[in-house]
């Protein structure tokens, strides 16, 4: 039998790495094992383009009942009535929506990237910004969602739809707020909740349920489970934009939705992957997940503290959720430079441009950082402090490479009190 010892090699290479390294990067979390078994199992042989009961293979009454029992869960954890489980990623959930909803051209307003959203809500690097007509709102100079500036763009442009989400802002929502400038021009309301999900399932923020219309997520990040999307509605409804699917019929908003993952973006489900979700959300239906919940929430507020204490300037002086995003001009680095330097260190974060950066896309003058792995990994706030501070350390010292150096292995010696998959 073939064995590939090259590709397993670097398998364990990465397990190394991560285990080894303090992960702070705002939208990786770390699986169960058991989430990581399911993905390697035999459901990824099994072609089902379709749905459950639907399908256009034979042979998918097995992964009909594994893909149902995922949207079941699902709908549990958010108080759903309608859930698909398909999309292959954030991105592939969001297009999803837009094919739905949006007729090529048509005018969107989302949450400018450079303000801290998201590609797929209207950069012209992206299908959102390529093929739909984007326009965009930002926030204020203290770093909050600038709802006047939306409500009046909203007002004056009526644009279909209106995106409330973001991968880097440190608030929560006001989707009532949202809610009630859309129903007063009569635009969709879609809330991508990809980040904050997790915290948003165990009741901690603000339910966008209550207000938006339709609502996607990633499946990891928050969620902690497999790389995936997924796209939900509280109440199914005959919508009222009058959106036809392809054949020129009025259709519920969950139908177009299904329409619009299969057969309109993808072809067949990842049905390993589903399993795999599906086992998550049974994670996350466990009290255990609330408790982690919190703890992310109270790490992510005593890591900004710390922050703070050492003069850091954080874009909105704080956070509601699991992440924060951090203006380094007046540490006189480049979130590039950081970025790259504390990679040096084991510490794993991403350059991100902040509001109103003077600096390139390529460079920033920020970093975005986020607790939910160092939480799953059993962190606390007092493991915060000590996190800050090798931050600090290598910040203050990006050249000299020999203190880099020391800060490498007291972040190695440091993270073996939180073991990471000991049973591999």
């Amino acid at each position: 039998m073939y064995k590939d010892t090259a590709v397993f090699n670097l398998i364990h290479k990465e397990l190394e790495r991560q285990r080894n390294g303090i992960e702070l990067i705002a939208s990786e979390n770390f699986t169960s094992l058991e989430v990581m078994k399911a993905m390697g199992t035999v459901p990824t042989n099994k072609y089902a383009e379709g749905y459950p009961g639907k399908r256009y293979y034979g042979g998918c009454e097995v992964v009909d009942e594994i893909e149902q029992l995922a949207i079941d869960r699902l709908k549990k954890i958010f108080n759903c009535s309608w859930a698909n489980v398909q999309p292959h990623s954030g991105a592939s959930a969001n297009a999803a929506v837009f094919l739905a909803v949006m007729k090529p051209g048509e005018k969107f307003l989302g949450l400018d990237l450079s303000m801290g959203g998201h590609l797929t809500h209207g950069s012209p690097a992206n299908f959102s910004g390529k093929t739909y007509h984007a326009l965009h709102y930002g926030v204020t100079k203290e770093g909050i969602v600038d709802y006047e500036q939306l409500e009046a763009k909203a007002r004056a442009e009526k644009p279909k739809m209106i995106i409330c989400g973001a991968s880097a802002y440190s608030r929560d929502w006001d989707y009532k707020r949202i809610r009630a400038v859309a129903d007063e021009i009569g635009a969709v309301v879609f809330a991508d909740i990809a980040h904050p999900a997790g915290l948003i399932a165990s009741g901690l923020l603000n339910d966008p349920f209550d207000h938006c219309h339709i609502v996607s997520s990633t499946t990891h990040k928050t969620l902690r489970g497999p790389r995936g999307g997924i796209i939900m509605l509280r109440h199914d409804f005959e919508n009222p934009w009058g959106l036809k699917d392809p054949k020129g019929n009025l259709r519920t908003m969950s139908s177009l939705l299904d329409l619009a993952v299969f057969p309109g973006s993808q072809g067949g489900p990842l049905e390993h992957v589903i399993a795999a979700k599906a086992v998550a959300f049974g994670e996350i239906l466990s009290d255990d997940f609330k408790s982690y919940g919190k703890q992310v929430i109270t790490n992510a507020q005593a890591m900004a503290k710390a922050f703070v204490g050492r003069g850091y300037n954080l874009i909105s002086n704080g956070t509601d959720n699991h992440l924060m995003l951090i203006d380094l001009r007046n540490k006189n680095i480049t979130g590039k430079k950081a970025q790259e330097t504390l990679d040096k260190a084991h510490i794993t974060l991403n350059k991100n441009a902040v509001p109103f950066d003077d600096k390139s896309p390529f460079v920033t003058s920020g970093i975005r950082v986020g607790v939910p792995a160092v939480t799953t990994r059993g962190m606390k706030e007092v493991d915060m402090e000590i996190v800050v501070n090798l931050i600090d350390k290598v910040l203050m010292n990006a050249h000299d490479e020999k203190l880099i150096e020391s800060v490498k292995e007291e972040v190695k010696g440091f993270m073996k009190q939180f073991p990471l998959y000991p049973e591999l």
